[in-house]
This record gives C-alpha cells, structure tokens and sequence, in this order.
C-alpha cells in the first residue's frame, strides 16, 4: 500500500501537467494490456490482474494506468465491502516499480501489445488521463461486471476503429466455474464463496462476460481480430511479451487438512454420537441446539444481508436461505425458553420438513451444492428430527 501511495502522489502531479499540454503519442509509441498472474500473497490476488501500459520513447515515459487500487484503511470499508459498496479507483504509476511489486509477488506478467493506429492510441490515451482526472478516476468495483479487467476491454472497444471479433469457440462454464477454478486449492475461501453467491452465479458467462478474469481476457485478446468498416480485418494484438516469466505460485497448494468437508464431518458425527447419547440416556443437550442454531441464525443473517441488502451481483436468489436464515435465532429463544415447548416443536417440525425436501430436491435446484454443505444440512436435520421425537414420545427429561 505504502507503494501503491508514493507512486501515486508522483504521478498526481505528473499526468495533469501531461493533460494540460496535450501530450499527444507518436507513431513508434505503444499501448499494451499487462496480464499478471495469480500468487497467494492475498486473496484478491488468486484473480490476477490486468492493466494498461503506455509507452512512448520518443517523449521519455512509460507509465501504468492500473484500475484495480483500493484503500483498506478507507472509513467503513469492511461494511461498504459487504454491501457491495467498493470504491475503486484509477491509478497510475511507473513501469519498473508496477514490475517489482508482481515480481515480488512471483507472479508471471505478460505484455500484450495492441495492433493499434496512431490515432486508436490517442484516443485511447485521451480517455485514460480523463478518467485519471480526480473527479474521473474513482469507480464503483463490481467483481463479474467492472472490474480492473473489464474497464480495459471497454476503453479498447470503444475507441479502436472498427469492431473487435472474439473467437466464440469456448468450452461452456458458469461464473462459479470460472471463480472456483481460480480459487482451486483454497478451499475455505471456495466455500464461502459457494455459501455467499447465489444461483445466478451459476448462469452460463458468455465469452465477453468471462473478460472478468485477466487470464480469459488475454486469451480472448490474443485471439481476436479488427474488422474495420471498408471490411478489412487485422489482429487486435501484434505481439505477446513475457515480462516476467514465473511458474503460476497458484498451482503449488499448501497441504490443507481440516477442509470444509472434513471439519463439516466432524461436526456431523460429534453431533450423531451426542444424539445417540441422549436417546439411550433420555437426557437432552439443550444448550447443544443452541449452539448449533444460533450459527446457522448468524449465518443465516449474513446471507440475509447480502441477498437482500446488499448490491452485489449474483447473491440472489440464494437457496442457502433455505437452511441458513435468521429464524434460527427465533428457533434458539423458543428451545431456551421451557415454556415455549410446543412453538419449539412447530419450529423443528417444519426446520425438518424443509430440509427433507432441501437435499433431494437440490437436484433440480438452479444452484450448485458445495459438497461440504451436506453433513451441516444433515446436523441440523439430525437434531430437528431428535426434537420432534422427543417432543412426541416425552420421555426424555
């Protein structure tokens, strides 16, 4: 971040002067798409990213116009985050300091150059320094649909001569497809995003849609072509540099023992054998129930939230609801509260009815099941079914 700042009060003073005297690049000058890999270094960098390099020698810069800059320490971040309220901004920095962050990072970056006109690149050109001027150049972030990505596709698209053809014969994959492939190997964080984005998530990406993600964006670039309006045609990229040349860091997964799965089967058969216990016991391990369902209740808020507060993209419909919701934390206060025996009963009854259907049906359900969501289903199952038949049969104390 500290570097991310000092490139930035830099280039503040910089680029406007350049605007102001409009600086216009030359014949020999070149715009390229940077494509850099993913690393492990933070969780926003399983994506990698995409950025734009401006290089003209003749008038001695070499500049980096980057959409993806962000400030943690912003007021409200965390909330604004979740509400899908994220303010992203255009910056700017040199080329070797942008290049020694991803090295640092040991993240591979590719150049690929644009098959532009001179008049194509000055379009260009102007459109980034209006975009970087301070009332231009912060944004609202949306993963799937603006992003550091998608910003450098459209200014392509709409300031080249003529119109961009991508090639279409692509093997067919969901948004989900696409973040789970990138998040492989980092299986919590593959779970909640599974847990979090609802069945839209899971609707097909057409091959522009897939531009989200850097590394579908260079393979569309690299294959793509100009066709202008006499119906000449060119490449929309005429060469491809590697800049810096690592092995993706993505594919060394550390080993994981306690995964979703294998800690969502811990909590089934600890709850199974408790279960068990008391049947053959005639107790009841009340304060086990409001351990469990006051969980799912947060969880269940949480979800609540996003699906219906928040403004991120494909978070809603979001089937999870079905047996995450806030109503658990009623279920919790009814089970607490003795008195409230016979609510508590109508409450599992029809916790148990719904998740009876939820699993099986899930099949024809629009959305994909995280495998690690079945034994916390069943949990919950379990111990609705337990507080039905004890409430029935009375004999447990």
């Amino acid at each position: 971040m500290r570097q991310y700042i000092i490139v930035y009060l830099f280039l503040l003073s910089l680029l406007p002067l350049s605007a102001q005297q409009k600086v216009s690049l030359g014949e020999e000058s070149e715009i390229s798409l940077l494509i850099c890999g993913p690393s492990h270094d933070k969780s926003f960098t399983l994506y990698g990213h995409a950025a734009f390099r401006i290089k003209d020698t003749a008038q001695n810069f070499d500049t980096i116009f980057n959409y993806g800059l962000f400030d943690f320490t912003s007021s409200n971040f965390l909330y604004r985050f979740a509400k899908g309220e994220t303010d992203y901004k255009l910056g700017a920095a040199g080329f070797l300091d942008y290049m020694i962050e991803y090295q640092m990072r040991g993240s591979y970056v590719n150049e690929l150059v644009l098959n532009l006109t001179t008049e194509e690149k000055n379009k260009i050109w102007d459109a980034l320094l209006i975009n970087y001027l301070p009332e231009n150049r912060v944004y609202r972030y949306n993963f799937f649909f603006d992003n550091c990505a998608t910003r450098l596709v459209s200014i392509v698209e709409q300031h080249i001569n003529g119109r961009i053809i991508y090639n279409t014969d692509q093997p067919e994959q969901t948004f989900r497809d696409l973040i789970n492939y990138c998040t492989r190997g980092h299986h919590w964080l593959t779970f909640g995003c599974d847990l979090a984005l609802g069945s839209p998530t899971d609707d097909l990406a057409t091959p522009r849609e897939k531009m989200f993600l850097p590394e579908h964006l260079e393979s569309a670039f690299k294959t793509a072509t100009v066709k202008s309006e006499d119906g000449s045609s060119r490449s929309l990229i005429k060469a491809v540099i590697p800049l810096a040349d690592f092995e993706p860091e993505i594919n060394n997964y550390p080993p994981e023992l306690f995964t979703p799965i294998v800690c969502s089967l811990l909590i089934l058969l600890v709850t199974a054998g408790i279960t068990y216990w008391e049947w053959k016991r005639k107790k009841q391990a009340k304060y086990l129930d409001i351990i469990l369902f006051t969980i799912a209740g947060i969880a269940g808020c949480v979800l609540f939230f996003l699906s219906f507060i928040s403004t991120h993209p494909c978070v809603y419909p979001n089937w999870s609801l079905v047996w995450l919701h806030p109503l658990h934390l009623v279920g919790v206060l009814l089970i607490a509260v003795k008195r409230f025996a016979k609510a508590a009963f109508c409450y599992h009854f029809i916790n148990f009815v719904a998740l009876t259907i939820l699993l099986p049906g899930w099949m024809f359900i629009p959305q994909h099941l995280n495998i690690a969501f079945v034994p916390l289903i069943l949990t919950l199952w379990i111990r609705s079914v337990f507080a039905v038949y004890r409430y029935k049969t009375q004999k447990i104390k």
